[in-house]
């Protein structure tokens, strides 16, 4: 958990970048995700020279070469401002872009395409020098502490991007990606990745609980790295910043790439994945032309949201789960695109369990009500019974501000409740969390909001009777005559 002390010290780096003339959030992340990943490569390459010392070998693998050794964090962060902007700006951050860039002709890795067209924005020495400093007097030795540090700048982009995007926060991610368990067998996407939120939080998940799987060897290791996550996005710089978060987390080499997902040019990428995590864009809408024609046999229509759960039915191998947010217009809209899209969810393929969350979840980017989808592709039904939990606090206030209320969380009592699912079986429909079979759903016209199902338990308040207010205002009256008179007998 990322502590007050540091807290105070990114703010003091946001201000200086902001004074010093980068006021972009999205630019300010950027930029300093390009020093901490340089700060990284010093890191890494560390560990590699002391393990080399003590085994008496040349360093496998080098960060640097002997020849690059001005490149390291370590060596030119005490150098003077003009010397130091001069230097990562004509050497280390080329050099950083040079990365992954094959050297035989053959394919460039995802990061190095990102990283193409990346800049280097500070615009001063003074400004440069000031933020090396800075960075430099936090810790981030621990893994944990380093990537929390990075989800609190992440935070800091207070303001929804196009077409419907903005940051989820991350404990209703970690929330999503305990209740769907990953393995490390699993083969994970986010096609709408942005700055990767979900891709590291289920790794974070598979290195905590299955460590003994994921790291028993280099090809086990090999696999995690390289062949576990997948994350596509059509905005370049939140894929420089999503690959790089990824890096800081630990993960070398994700597949993290350019896609628009729901165009026609990419389509035939199907049955790829066995888990969908993820919360693409809720606004916004497409052309029939533009749009992937295998999506339109599933869905015929313009609207996003509806796009991308036909796309994650295409993406998801049988037998694939996935845990997607959506807005609540999709779980009862009454367009014939909404109610065709609900069925096939719901008769065709395995609809598991709906999480209905309050409006403020998303504040201060938006204050849309959402719901989390739970389904697993079957193309064969499956749809039994259907968990519904109908959240009211999530730990934080639900204005603007959004203020940490620990002691005023659903979520452990969601999670514990959805591991149990046996117990859930006797609740009634005015409890938190209960059960709808397919039956009742359908009756419903498949509508998939809570509130059609949830039941309100209203207590019974008995009232006097008419007769007996009546015989009490009478009282009343009488003894307010008679003081009436005991006060008139006193003024004489």
């Amino acid at each position: 958990m990322i502590t007050g002390e540091l807290k105070s010290k990114v703010d003091k780096i946001w201000d200086a970048m902001w004074a010093g003339g980068i006021a972009n959030p999205l630019t300010v992340i950027e930029q300093l995700t390009y020093l901490l990943f340089i700060k990284r490569l010093d890191e890494i390459h560390t560990v590699r020279e002391q393990k080399a010392n003590r085994l008496k070998k040349p360093i496998e693998d080098p960060v640097f070469t002997p020849e690059q050794e001005h490149y390291r964090w370590t060596h030119f962060r005490d150098q003077s401002a003009e010397n130091l902007f001069a230097l990562i700006q004509g050497e280390v951050f080329p050099f950083i872009k040079s990365l992954g860039v094959s050297q035989d002709g053959g394919e460039d890795s995802t990061y190095a395409q990102h990283m193409r067209d990346a800049l280097f924005l500070f615009p001063t020495p003074r400004l440069l020098a000031n933020v090396v400093d800075q960075l430099d007097s936090i810790a981030m030795d621990d893994q944990d502490t380093k990537g929390d540090l990075y989800e609190y700048m992440l935070g800091k982009i207070a303001s929804a991007g196009q077409n419907g995007q903005f940051r989820t926060p991350r404990h209703i991610i970690q929330l999503m990606v305990e209740m769907m368990d990953p393995q490390p067998g699993d083969t994970i996407c986010d096609p709408a990745c942005g700055t990767c939120g979900f891709l590291v939080a289920a790794a974070e998940y598979l290195a905590k609980h299955h460590s003994g799987e994921v790291f028993q060897n280099a090809a086990a290791q090999r696999r995690f790295s390289e062949e576990t996550f997948f994350g596509y996005d059509f905005d370049n710089t939140m894929l420089r910043i999503g690959s790089m978060n990824m890096l800081l987390h630990g993960i070398e080499n994700p597949d993290i790439r350019y896609k628009d997902s729901l165009e026609e040019t990419h389509s035939g990428d199907a049955a790829q994945y066995s888990l969908i995590l993820a919360n693409p864009p809720f606004a916004g809408s497409l052309d029939y032309e533009s749009t992937a024609k295998d999506l339109l046999k599933i869905v015929k229509t313009k609207k996003t949201e509806l796009l991308f759960l036909a796309l994650f039915l295409r993406l998801l191998k049988t037998g694939g789960r996935a845990a997607v947010i959506v807005p609540d217009g999709v779980l009862f809209g009454s367009s014939k695109a909404h109610k065709e899209l609900r069925r096939t969810l719901v008769e065709d393929q395995k609809l598991d369990a709906i999480v209905s969350m309050p409006s403020g979840v998303f504040k201060p980017y938006a204050g849309v009500s959402t719901a989390i989808l739970f389904f697993t592709k079957t193309n064969s039904g499956g749809t039994e019974n259907v968990w519904f939990y109908d959240m009211k606090q999530d730990g934080f206030s639900l204005d603007d501000k959004r203020t940490p209320q620990p002691d005023k969380s659903d979520l452990p009592d969601i999670l514990a409740r959805w591991k149990n699912q046996s117990g859930e079986a006797k609740r009634k429909r005015t409890d938190a969390s209960f059960l709808v079979p397919k039956a009742d759903l359908a009756a419903n016209d498949y509508d998939l909001s809570i509130n059609r199902y949830k039941e309100v338990e209203y207590e019974a308040i008995e009232h006097e009777s008419p007769q007996e207010i009546l015989k009490r205002l009478e009282d009343l009256e009488k003894e307010i005559q008679a003081g009436q008179e005991e006060l008139e007998g006193l003024l004489g």
